[in-house]
């Protein structure tokens, strides 16, 4: 795997090189839902009432910012690593 932000990551998902990028997480009592954010695709910003909606959110965030960053669709799924700790609001 390669990471998301590393020196020709761009290069390595398209030829089909599994990349993974950070997600922090946050629960915004406020509005109570979770919030993700990527230190490593910038641009990610996914919310939803439970943490299993917001992995499904970021995935489909992540599709898109992908196709865009890469003009096209990577080879392999690109995987998220989060720690489980949410972050405070």
């Amino acid at each position: 795997m390669y990471r998301v932000g590393f020196p020709g990551w761009k290069l390595a998902a398209r030829v089909g090189i599994p990349v993974i990028f950070r997600v922090e997480v946050m629960h915004d009592l406020e509005a109570d839902v979770f919030v993700a954010t990527s230190p490593d695709l910038h641009g990610l910003v996914a919310e939803a009432k439970t943490k299993d909606e917001l992995i499904d959110a970021v995935y489909d965030c992540v599709s898109m910012l992908m196709e865009e960053l890469l003009k096209k669709q990577p080879k392999a799924k690109p995987l998220a690593a989060w720690s489980g700790d949410l972050l405070a609001a």
